[in-house]
Parts: structure tokens; C-alpha cells; sequence
């Protein structure tokens, strides 16, 4: 019976990707068991697009409209009776994926926040507010929805969560070129989020908000418990929120004295 109730359930898999040829492989073959996986791809210049086919995926060009824009066009593709959203650089481990099964024939709940367990230079973090690291992923596909954030938009459901225990496994910094790449660019989205929603910032502002993100992860959310590399992500979540809110002063400067 279980095993007719599992057959009666099919799953799609939307990955949003650019220039990602050196994981994409990897992140599609691991839910290989889904019954389709959608790569939308936006504008990759290297081999993403060839080794997402070769492992067995869908492949939709795009432009890139933001995070969550994308991530709805991908729900909207989807084919399936659930949706499950993964980025180029996570992982679906064996546990989390005989879990994600067994949720998908369950009546209780139209979708779930799986954890995630997610490394920073090579090295997999277990404090700082990075674990357990809830995120709603999976989720029955006419309940789906996604935040038009242009970056950390996240899943909605239109019902009921409940929660998985296996983590995705997230190799999210791999090198610190990564780091030093995303602390630009996210902080360049994060302050453009900030601004649309009507954010306003000051200097004194920027630095206190850095400060205050050393401290939550640092001492607050444990991160010294990770040692040398636990303060190494401090320091970044201080330098990520000092520029996110130091560019949305500076803009808001610019703009000011451009109207005068």
C-alpha cells in the first residue's frame, strides 16, 4: 500500500544556476530520484548548461530577474504534486532523501522546512546561527510560492510545515575568493532589498549594525564554539552587514544630492 501511495506522488526539483559547472553535476545527480529536475539557467558562460543536461536535467535559458522571480518561474515549470528548491552548490544527502519520500506521502502537512548543514572554507559550521538552519523547500506544488526579494527570497506554503530532520548539504563558501565575492555581491542585493522596502541607513548606523552581527554570531549564537574559522564567519557577517547598510546610506547620499 505504501509503496502505491509513493508511486501516486511525483516531485520536481528547480535549481537556479549561472556559471556553476563545477558543482552543478553534483547537486543534480543527487536527486537523481526525482521526476524531474528543472535548471534555469541565466546566461551561464562556461559548461553549466552541458553538465546539467549530461546529469540528467532540464535545462530553461533565462535572464535573471532576482532570486525569488526566478525561483517562481521554476515553480511554475514544475510539473509535479511537490516542488523542491535547491541552489547550484547544495547537496540532498541518502537520509534526507528517503525522508523527502516519506513526506511527500503524508497528509498532515503541505510542505516542509529541511535543515541545512553548511561549510565555510572547507570546513562544515556548527554554530554561529548556521545549524540547524531551518529553510522551507519542499512543498506541494499549487501551495508553492516564492518572496519577490531580488536576493534571499525564500519558500512560502499556502497551508501547513512541518519539519525533516536530515540536512541539504550546503558548500556554500568554498574558497575565500567565494567569500570576498559574495560579501560584494550580497551585500549589494541586501541593500537593494532594504531600499525597496524603504530602508534608510546613516554611517553610525552601518557600523553599529556591523558590530551587533560580530557579536550575534560570535558570542550570542556560539560561533567561538567553531574556533579559528568560527571567527573568520564573525567577521564576515560583521563585514556583509556593515556594506549592506553603508551602500544604501551612500545611495540615498547620492541621490539626495542629486535632487538638490
Amino acid at each position: 500500500m505504501e509503496n502505491d501511495l509513493m508511486k501516486k506522488m511525483t516531485l520536481s526539483v528547480i535549481i537556479a544556476a549561472k556559471n556553476e559547472g563545477h558543482q552543478i553535476e553534483a547537486c543534480v545527480k543527487s536527486v537523481s530520484f526525482a521526476d524531474e529536475v528543472l535548471v534555469l539557467d541565466s546566461g551561464s558562460t562556461d559548461d553549466t548548461v552541458t553538465r546539467a543536461q549530461e546529469a540528467g536535467a532540464t535545462v530553461h535559458m533565462t535572464d535573471w530577474p532576482g532570486y525569488g522571480p526566478q525561483q517562481q518561474r521554476g515553480i511554475k515549470l514544475a510539473k509535479s504534486d511537490w516542488v523542491l528548491s535547491l541552489d547550484a552548490d547544495e547537496l540532498v544527502s541518502d537520509a534526507l532523501r528517503e525522508e523527502i519520500l516519506a513526506a511527500m506521502i503524508q497528509t498532515d502537512f503541505d510542505g516542509f522546512f529541511l535543515p541545512r548543514h553548511s561549510s565555510f572554507c572547507g570546513v562544515f559550521i556548527e554554530h554561529g546561527g548556521w545549524r540547524p538552519d531551518f529553510t522551507l523547500r519542499l512543498v506541494r506544488q499549487p501551495l508553492a510560492g516564492f518572496t519577490d526579494h531580488f536576493l534571499h527570497a525564500h519558500m512560502t506554503v499556502n497551508g501547513r510545515a512541518g519539519h525533516l530532520k536530515a540536512p541539504i548539504i550546503h558548500y556554500s563558501y568554498r574558497t575565500l575568493d567565494d567569500v570576498l565575492e559574495k560579501l560584494n555581491r550580497y551585500s549589494r542585493g541586501a541593500a537593494r532589498d532594504l531600499a525597496d522596502r524603504g530602508g534608510s541607513s546613516t554611517l553610525t548606523k552601518a557600523i553599529f549594525k556591523g558590530f551587533w552581527a560580530f557579536f550575534r554570531t560570535y558570542f550570542i549564537r556560539r560561533g567561538f564554539l567553531d574556533g579559528q574559522m568560527g571567527l573568520a564567519l564573525a567577521i564576515y557577517n560583521s563585514q556583509t552587514t556593515y556594506y549592506k547598510y553603508l551602500r544604501l546610506w551612500m545611495a540615498k547620499t547620492k541621490n539626495h544630492s542629486a535632487n538638490n
